[in-house]
C-alpha cells in the first residue's frame, strides 16, 4: 500500500471494548491514521470527520448516510459495517456515489446456528416441558412423545448465512432436511444435502421447522393461522430470526392450545414484557434475544472488519461485500 489509509470508527466505547481486541486494532493502526468518534448517532460529528476519510468503520447505530452526509466525504471508498444488517443506515445515495460497502454479519452465522440447533434438540426432547414440570413440583408430566434428531425431517425456512450454518449442523447429525427459499437453486441444494419444497409441504412434513428468513416486505408474517394449522401435532417451531416472520397472533393460540411447542429468542415487543403470555407456557422455550452474543462471536466481528479493510488496502476483493442487489434480498 503506497499511501496510508485515513479510517474514521464511529462506535461506543463499550462497543470497541467488546469487538476490537488489540490486535484487531493494531491491524488497523498499521493501516494509518484512526479517528475515533465515541457516539455513532452524531450526524453532525461524524459530518465534520468525513473530509479526507477513506473508510468508515460503523457500528451498531450507524447514522444514516445521507446525500447532506455524504456531501463531505470526498475520499471516501469503503464503508465498513463491524456488526450485522446495513438496512438502517446504507440508503440509496451511498450505492450511487458508488461506495463500496462490506458487513461482519457472517460471525453471527455460527452461534445463532448453534442456538438454533440447542432448541432443535430441546424441542425434540420436550426438555422445555420437563423443566417446567419439575420447577412447578411435578416428576414426569403427561408430555408428547421424545424424538431424535436422526429419525427427523427438520424443515428450514431461508438459506440465509445462519440458515446454512444451522442446515450443514443438522445434516452433520443425521437428520433429514428440507428447506424452503426461492432464490436456493438446486445445484446449491445438492451442495448441502438437502430438498427443496414449498412451505406447505415444509410445514406440513417436519417434525422441527426453524426460521432463518430475512425481513423483508414478502416475508411479514409468513408464518400465520392458516401456515402454523399446517404443521402436525406434536411438532416444533424454532424462531432466531425475526419476529417479523410470524404472526404473533396466531401463534399465541397455537401454543396455548398445546397441539405444537416453540422456541423462541426474538419478539414483537423487546425487552419482553413481564405479564406476557408467552411466559407462563410450558410448551415454549424463551431466550432474551441473545443467541449471537458470544464472546468469540464479537471479537470475530472485529477481526472481519479488520481483514477487509486489509483486502481493500491491498486491492484484493473484499469477502464480504454487498451489491444493492444482494442488499434487497436481505434483512
Amino acid at each position: 500500500m503506497a499511501e496510508k489509509l485515513r479510517v474514521v470508527l464511529a462506535a461506543t466505547p463499550s462497543f470497541r471494548e467488546m469487538v476490537f481486541a488489540p490486535a484487531s486494532v493494531a491491524r488497523l493502526e498499521a493501516l494509518g491514521e484512526i479517528v475515533v468518534l465515541d457516539d455513532p448517532r452524531d450526524a453532525a460529528a461524524l459530518t465534520a470527520a468525513l473530509p479526507g476519510t477513506d473508510v468508515l468503520i460503523t457500528s451498531w447505530g450507524a447514522t444514516p448516510l445521507t446525500a447532506d452526509v455524504l456531501d463531505r466525504a470526498d475520499r471516501l471508498r469503503l464503508v465498513a459495517h463491524s456488526a450485522s444488517s446495513v438496512k438502517h443506515f446504507v440508503t440509496d445515495e451511498a450505492f450511487r456515489r458508488g461506495l463500496r460497502i462490506t458487513q461482519a454479519g457472517q460471525a453471527m452465522a455460527h452461534p445463532v446456528a448453534e442456538v438454533s440447533l440447542a432448541f432443535t434438540l430441546s424441542l425434540l426432547h420436550r426438555i422445555q416441558r420437563f423443566d417446567h414440570q419439575m420447577h412447578a413440583g411435578a416428576w414426569r408430566d403427561d408430555v408428547p412423545p421424545q424424538h431424535g434428531l436422526p429419525s427427523s425431517r427438520i424443515g428450514v425456512v431461508g438459506a440465509s448465512r445462519t440458515g446454512v450454518e444451522y442446515i450443514r449442523m443438522v445434516v452433520a447429525l443425521g437428520a433429514e432436511v428440507v428447506v424452503y427459499d426461492p432464490y436456493l437453486t438446486d445445484d446449491r441444494a445438492a451442495q448441502l444435502g438437502v430438498q427443496r419444497v414449498d412451505l406447505d409441504e415444509l410445514l406440513r412434513t417436519s417434525r422441527v421447522v426453524a426460521l432463518h428468513a430475512p425481513t423483508l416486505p414478502e416475508t411479514r408474517h409468513l408464518i400465520g393461522a392458516r401456515e402454523l394449522a399446517l404443521m402436525p401435532d406434536g411438532s416444533s417451531l424454532v424462531n432466531t430470526a425475526r419476529s417479523w416472520l410470524i404472526d404473533p397472533a396466531a401463534l399465541l393460540a397455537e401454543l396455548r392450545s398445546g397441539r405444537i411447542d416453540a422456541a423462541l429468542d426474538v419478539f414483537d415487543e423487546e425487552p419482553l414484557p413481564p405479564d406476557s403470555p408467552y411466559r407462563g407456557l410450558p410448551n415454549v422455550l424463551l431466550t432474551p434475544h441473545q443467541a449471537a452474543a458470544t464472546v468469540e462471536c464479537y471479537l470475530e466481528m472485529g477481526d472481519i472488519t479488520a481483514s477487509e479493510i486489509e483486502r481493500y488496502a491491498a486491492g484484493e476483493p473484499l469477502q464480504y461485500e454487498l451489491t444493492e442487489a444482494a442488499l434487497a434480498r436481505m434483512g
